[in-house]
């Protein structure tokens, strides 16, 4: 009896032992969290209807606390780069080769995207009548498109109206030359002046990172109201239809970054696997927010830490936020001819072509928050007069799970552009990136 008593003691003993490990792994663990409430946010999505959908202000609150933060720290991370690189010529040169390398990644995904659509024909039999298709809810998107449709406006939308307006309207594209300006301004002053400047700029970033580490604590609340509120708004039989488009999106991104990303990862000696196991937990958080912006901070300390000079990771990252949008570009080129072939409308071989020139320029207007998709895809659709805007209408219902993907290639594809211009200017210790590459995260 003794011994069956001391068993038992043994046995309760363990469990809660067991019990607390795995409670410390959880509350360490942000992958887990957000993993744990994105099958949370899908369970209370389909149970509990109206309940769900009072949850989306957890979602919206997420993002905006992570939007608020951005235009101050990609200021300070571009400056901080620029002036670190400490040699206008080698800043040059490093941006001519990362704005190079840019737009051929992005010039293949828009090519893949025109091919998988003509391939695979998502929007063939759909015979949608544009005369039943709702366009309220559009009115938002075609009005904004307008101040991009055109390659002169959206040049002067990159020209801020005043410093500080840049910042007040969290637009990235004008705080990037803002801050372009400022870092060469920086390194053309004399250098006394420069450092008081830098130290501020410092201990500025420290701050604004420290603030994003608060935040981010809170992913798995924002990942579960935003599942939550997307599942019960749309349900899961409605997304049939469309079912088809946002399977063959996500096959399409995942080949484009194991293939294509693979593929240039490789020719650095690193592995696409490993380095995706790497970045999982931001990974994690992207699908569970459809938006990169959350994870800028922790991405690029991780870049850091395989090795890669401070001075590529702030110049390449944040350049690529707006500048190198893999994803989006799939998504823009195959969104545009599903429209197309869902209202039977015939592209001709010079529809494709502009497409393909006009979404070369939108595309870098596009920012990882969901519903600016929409926008450019109205600008974009803007310069074809046989298609009609309102066909957006279409792809309203399924834009957040598409974002999803979207956000994540957006990701991963700059994650690899960071590493193979650090590996082309030879600023990163390639045996430090295998090493970390190879360790368990």
């Amino acid at each position: 009896m003794s011994k069956l008593a001391s068993f038992l003691h043994w046995s309760d003993q363990s469990y809660w032992i067991d019990e607390q490990k795995m409670w410390q792994k959880l509350k360490s663990n942000l992958f887990l969290q957000v993993i744990i409430a994105l099958v949370l946010g899908i369970l209370i999505g389909v149970s509990f209807h109206d309940f769900s959908l009072n949850l989306k202000p957890l979602g919206d609150g997420f993002i905006s606390l992570i939007k608020m933060l951005i235009a101050p720290i990609v200021f300070c991370v571009v400056v901080l780069g620029i002036y670190g690189a400490n040699d206008i010529k080698k800043m040059g040169k490093v941006g001519a080769k990362t704005i190079l390398y840019f737009e051929i990644v992005t010039t293949i995904a828009l090519i893949l995207g025109i091919a998988i659509a003509y391939i695979f024909k998502p929007g063939a039999g759909m015979n949608i009548d544009l005369s039943k298709l709702d366009g309220k809810d559009l009115t938002v998107y075609t009005e904004r498109a307008h101040e991009m449709s055109s390659g002169s406006d959206f040049i002067l939308h990159i020209i801020p109206k005043t410093l500080f307006g840049a910042f007040a309207n969290g637009d990235i594209l004008q705080v990037l030359l803002i801050a372009i300006l400022f870092g060469v301004g920086m390194l053309l002053v004399p250098r006394h002046l420069a450092e008081i400047v830098r130290q501020a700029l410092e201990a500025f970033s420290e701050i604004f990172f420290k603030m994003m580490g608060l935040i981010i604590r809170l992913a798995p609340l924002g990942v579960l109201g935003s599942v939550a509120y997307t599942t019960a708004k749309f349900g899961i039989d409605s997304l049939v239809q469309l079912g088809y488009l946002v399977l063959l999106f996500y096959a399409t991104c995942i080949a484009f970054v194991v293939i294509i990303l693979g593929g240039i990862l490789k020719f650095t000696g690193l592995n696409i696997f490993k380095f995706l196991n790497y970045f999982k937990a931001e990974l994690s958080i992207v699908l569970g927010t459809a938006s990169s912006d959350s994870v800028l901070p922790q991405i690029m300390k991780k870049l850091k830490q395989l090795g890669i000079k401070d001075s590529t990771v702030g110049l390449v990252i944040p350049t690529g936020y707006s500048f190198n949008l893999d994803g989006f570009s799939i998504y823009l080129t195959l969104g545009v001819i599903f429209i197309a072939q869902a209202c039977n409308i015939d592209l001709s071989m010079h529809d494709l072509i502009m497409i393909l020139l006009v979404s070369l320029v939108t595309s870098k207007g596009a920012h990882g928050i969901p519903g600016s998709a929409l926008v450019i895809l109205a600008a974009t659709l803007s310069v074809i007069p046989s298609l009609p805007a309102i066909g957006l209408v279409l792809l309203l219902s399924v834009d957040w799970f598409i974002g999803i993907v979207r956000a994540c290639t957006n990701l991963i594809g700059n994650c690899v552009a960071t590493v193979v211009i650090a590996h082309w200017e030879k600023d990163i210790d390639h045996a430090q990136a295998k090493a970390m590459l190879e360790q368990k995260h």
